[in-house]
C-alpha cells in the first residue's frame, strides 16, 4: 500500500512539475497533502449537486464526467491514467456541480483538496503557477470540446474522438461514445460501418 501511495504521489508530482518546476521544499509540502482513493467500477466519484472539493489524478482506471437532461446523458470528457481533472466550475467557484464523475473501471486516484491547494498557492509561487496553467489548459480543452460540438458533423466528430481517445476505445462502451458525441447508438453504428 505504501508503494502505491508513493507511486501515485510521484506521478501526480511529475504532472505538476511538467507545468511548473517545483523546489524541493514545495514538493515535500505538496506531497504531504496528497492522498489516494479507490473507486469500484460504476461508483460515483462526484455526485451532481455536490461541491467538487478535489483535484484528481488518475493513477489507474478510467472515469467520465457527464450530466443528464430529461431525455439523455451527455458525456463531457473521459480521463484515463496520467490525466488530472476536476469539475472546473464547481471546484473554482466552490458551488454545486451540474456534472457527475463516474468510475468506468476499478480506479485508483490521487487527490488534492481545494483548501490544501489554496494554502499551497498562497505559500508557494510555483504551485500557484501550476494551478494557473492547469486552469488555462482546462479552459482550452473545454473550448475545443464545445467548438467540436457546434461546428462538426457527427462523422468528423467521431474521427476527432478516435484521434483523442483511440487507445481507450476497447475500454469505453459504444453507448458512452454515442453520448459523448451527442448522437444515438444507431447513428454511431452507421458512422463506424463507413470506411
Amino acid at each position: 500500500m505504501i508503494s502505491n501511495q508513493f507511486s501515485g504521489a510521484t506521478a501526480f508530482l511529475s504532472f505538476v512539475s511538467a507545468l511548473s518546476l517545483l523546489e524541493s521544499e514545495t514538493t515535500d509540502a505538496l506531497q504531504s497533502k496528497l492522498y489516494q482513493k479507490k473507486y469500484r467500477k460504476g461508483e460515483l466519484i462526484l455526485e451532481t449537486g455536490t461541491v467538487c472539493k478535489r483535484i484528481y489524478f488518475v493513477n489507474m482506471g478510467l472515469v467520465k464526467t457527464f450530466f443528464y437532461t430529461d431525455t439523455r446523458e451527455f458525456i463531457m470528457r473521459f480521463f484515463a491514467e496520467g490525466n488530472m481533472f476536476t469539475v472546473l466550475d464547481s471546484f473554482v467557484l466552490q458551488q454545486p456541480s451540474a456534472y457527475a464523475v463516474l468510475a468506468l473501471e476499478d480506479t485508483l486516484i490521487t487527490c488534492l483538496n481545494y483548501d490544501d491547494l489554496d494554502m499551497l498557492c498562497r505559500r508557494y509561487h510555483s504551485v500557484e503557477t501550476f494551478y494557473r496553467k492547469l486552469l488555462s489548459l482546462a479552459a482550452v480543452n473545454m473550448m475545443d470540446r464545445i467548438g467540436s460540438n457546434l461546428e462538426e458533423k457527427a462523422q468528423m466528430a467521431y474521427h476527432k474522438f478516435l484521434k483523442a481517445y483511440g487507445p481507450l476505445m476497447q475500454r469505453i462502451s459504444l453507448a458512452d461514445v454515442a453520448s459523448y458525441l451527442g448522437i444515438t447508438q444507431v447513428s454511431l453504428s452507421r458512422i463506424r460501418a463507413m470506411k
